[in-house]
């Protein structure tokens, strides 16, 4: 454990500690009851730093760990992905594709809760073959989202069948970060685990796509495709399916995201400056008076929410991380582990506590990861078994906490297509099926010693 001298401290001692944590809790709650798009949790996050600021004995190291939270290489990464995911995004939504796929979907009467089930299928199966939650989002969402929305899906069943998707692929995925941190922190074999770990997301997987079938909300498809300019279908659009394809095939050939995201766009930009659906000036154009128009201009700028939302939450992080807050939590609850029982319901509340906290369920295992091998040794708690509970926390509480990539990127993206069809983080939790099967699963199978032995 960190020396106490090397923490950050704060005047007030615990409580001031705290006070970013209090504030920014407060302020999500308030933005949640107010059906807040990002920008609620933006101020939520910001305030929190400020308060933070007004707490801290040593502003020079306050001000330190925020910008070693904004150094963490996931930072960076996540950031630029949203910037290249809403130009690769802009380039298939503006090219008519996602009408013309809604009308032959239409046409073929596969819509309402029957579209929400295949799109969770889909999305499992991407998320699990690329190891990626947040890249399938990027791929999926500017074209499912859309395409069920218009074949009569409720917006928000549309992000939590996707979302849903996204998570079990994480959770199961064999090139998972998460699958990858969790057998490697407790010395378990890769492929054990994963065996180990369908006795938990399958059940998820499949609890899911019952109540997507039986309670998704819909609507009238013929009507919503009007409304939706049925009048544009345009065949040759199609054409920009080479965008998610190019994507897709380079995350499966292990190329790193901001990669694949950036072949994405080149070979959208290809495709539609020589089928004639783009000009070049209608990507980018300098109209004068010092201002930029086009397409990828309009997509950056319409990240800038989110942007700020990442900033604010991973200076964060760095702050919790450099107070010993990480460290604290996982002693705290070291002590109730007496029992093998009680010490699986230790891990899996520690997990879940730091996967909300950080908003990323890799960095949660690996900051527990010590910890919970050494207990889980002690109780006698199988190597897989604690890998299995590791991940399979954070794909619960991870994806269930508003103020996470999870929630807020598809949030994000989602509002690409307007306000009409935008729909707030906060909603997203309680549409995302598989985490919630996952958490009543996980409980059953603390009490009951369910997958308890490899």
């Amino acid at each position: 454990m960190k020396n106490e001298t090397e923490r950050l401290q704060f005047r007030l001692g615990a409580f001031g500690r705290f006070m970013p944590l209090l504030v920014a809790a407060g302020l999500i709650l308030w933005a949640a009851c107010s059906q807040s798009n990002v920008n609620g949790y933006v101020i939520a996050f910001f305030a929190a730093l400020v308060a933070g600021a007004l707490f801290v004995r040593d502003d020079k190291a306050y001000g330190e760990a925020i910008v070693y939270g904004l150094c963490k290489p996931m930072f960076a990464v996540i950031v630029l992905a949203v910037m290249l995911a809403a130009v690769s995004g802009k380039l298939i939504s503006g090219s008519g594709m996602v009408q013309t796929i809604a009308s032959y979907v239409v046409a073929m009467g596969f819509t309402g809760r029957w579209f929400v089930a295949a799109a969770f299928l889909i999305t499992c199966l991407l998320a699990f073959s690329t190891g990626t939650s947040v890249g399938t989002y990027f791929v999926v969402i500017p074209i499912l989202f859309p395409v069920g929305v218009m074949a009569g899906v409720a917006p928000q069943y549309m992000v939590g069948a996707i979302v849903s998707g996204a998570a079990f692929g994480d959770n199961l995925g064999p090139i998972s970060d998460t699958t990858i941190a969790s057998s490697s922190t407790q010395h378990a074999d890769l492929g054990t685990v994963v065996r180990t770990r369908m006795r938990y997301s399958i059940p998820a997987a499949l609890g899911a796509l019952v109540l997507f079938v039986c309670f998704t909300k819909t609507g009238d498809a013929g009507m919503v495709l009007a409304e939706g300019q049925a009048a544009a279908i345009r065949p040759l659009s199609l054409i920009m399916l080479v965008v998610p394809f190019t994507i897709v095939v380079l995350c499966l050939m292990r190329r790193h995201l901001i990669m694949a995201l950036s072949y994405g766009i080149l070979a959208g930009i290809a495709a539609g400056l020589l089928s004639g659906i783009y000009r070049a000036t209608d990507l980018v154009s300098f109209p004068g008076g010092f201002s930029v128009a086009g397409l990828v201009t309009e997509a950056i700028g319409g990240t800038a929410g989110t942007v700020a939302m990442l900033i604010a939450v991973f200076a964060m992080l760095g702050v919790m991380e450099k107070s010993g807050l990480f460290e604290d939590v996982g002693t705290l609850l070291q002590s109730f582990a007496k029992s093998e029982r009680s010490t699986e319901a230790t891990i899996v509340l520690s997990t879940g506590i730091l996967s909300m906290i950080t908003g990323v369920i890799s960095v949660a295992i690996v900051a527990l990861g010590d910890l919970v091998n050494e207990i889980g040794e002690q109780a006698g708690v199988d190597r897989c078994r604690r890998a299995n509970l590791l991940d399979c926390t954070g794909c619960v509480f991870c994806f269930l906490s508003p103020w996470t990539v999870h929630c807020v990127i598809p949030a994000q993206q989602s509002a690409q297509f307007g306000e009409a069809l935008s729909v707030a983080p906060a909603q997203i939790p309680f549409v995302n099926y598989y985490s919630i099967c996952m958490l009543v699963i996980l409980a059953g199978a603390i009490a009951t010693g369910y997958g308890r032995k490899s």
